[in-house]
């Protein structure tokens, strides 16, 4: 039987079936993938088949099939390893928050750069917009033409008063689409508000720290009332880029890419070489500082954003 993994804990996986059904389901021990080493052998979103017989409590994920895309990060702790977050996915959205706590730039950059280095259409979601105040609201302005400028969506949406929810609900329509974030920025009352009955557990703000715990365990697909599905995925506090090629990280800045057409030098890194196309357009407020500082910070392998 065909089917797609909606719920991934590690060692088990729940698997729908073309059918309907929700199957509980273990790998077999001779499955492997191919072509990268991660954390993970399965994610969620894979299509998967399923072999059980009659009266089985679990079955058996005897294949997996061809993946359209997948979207990964580095285990900041343990650099050599990769992190599949899910597959098969139309959109991925980082759920962000100007407020309580405060999502950098640089976070989000790395989360899009990742998305464009797996061809995967993403967008930032800034949330908790009941708790601005019109200092934020014109950094956010600003922001939010920065991002849009270069082709991103931005969305300003409370899951509290439900401001912006329409927007979104329209966007997400009959596709599969990913949410990730730090903890605390309220993803997971987020997907509550975008499908009433959910209720997916949340939790409290540590006002010490100003920082999330992690209300989401394990990664799961969510069916959406008006059609497609939200991948939920656990907060974290990092997101590590994985190793790109020095002379490809420019490709995953859409606006340094376009820029660097006019370099001197085809293999310009746009750090120290002269007649630098890119660096001109940094001089000249054309291409964001932000945005250059995350593309210097991954070009050298500096520390994740937190």
């Amino acid at each position: 039987m065909k089917g797609v993994v909606i719920k991934s804990t590690g060692s088990q996986y729940m698997v729908l079936e073309e059918d309907g059904t929700k199957r509980l389901c273990r790998i077999r021990g001779n499955l492997r993938l191919k072509g990268f080493e991660a954390t993970n052998p399965l994610t969620v979103g894979d299509h998967v088949e399923v072999d059980w017989q009659p009266g089985d409590d679990v079955g058996n994920i005897s294949s997996i099939y061809e993946r359209k895309n997948y979207i990964i990060r580095k285990s900041v702790k343990l650099s050599k390893q990769v992190q599949i977050l899910a597959a098969n996915i139309d959109r991925a959205f980082v759920v962000a928050t100007p407020v309580m706590p405060k999502t950098s730039l640089g976070f989000i950059d790395r989360f899009l750069a990742t998305a464009e280095a797996y061809a995967i259409p993403a967008g930032i979601v800034w949330n908790k917009s009941d708790l601005y105040n019109d200092a934020v609201w014109e950094w956010l302005d600003e922001v939010r033409e920065l991002y849009e400028s270069i082709g991103y969506r931005v969305f300003d949406v409370s899951s509290v008063t439900g401001a912006g929810m329409d927007v979104l609900q329209a966007e997400l329509k009959d596709k599969v689409s990913l949410f990730s974030g730090h903890s605390g920025v309220g993803k997971s009352s987020l997907i509550n508000s975008l499908i009433p009955g959910l209720d997916l557990k949340t939790s409290r703000l540590s006002t010490q720290h100003m920082k999330g715990t992690h209300t989401t365990t394990f990664a799961e697909m969510h069916p959406l009332p008006q059609g497609g599905f939200i991948i939920d995925t656990p907060g974290i506090r990092e997101f590590g880029t994985i190793d790109f090629n020095k002379y490809e990280v420019s490709h995953f800045f859409p606006e340094i890419f376009a820029a660097s057409k006019g370099c001197k030098f085809n293999n310009c890194l746009h750090d120290h070489e002269q007649y630098c196309a890119v660096k001109k357009a940094v001089e000249d407020g054309r291409i964001a500082e932000s945005r250059f500082s995350s593309y210097l910070s991954i070009l050298y392998g500096e520390d994740a954003f937190k």
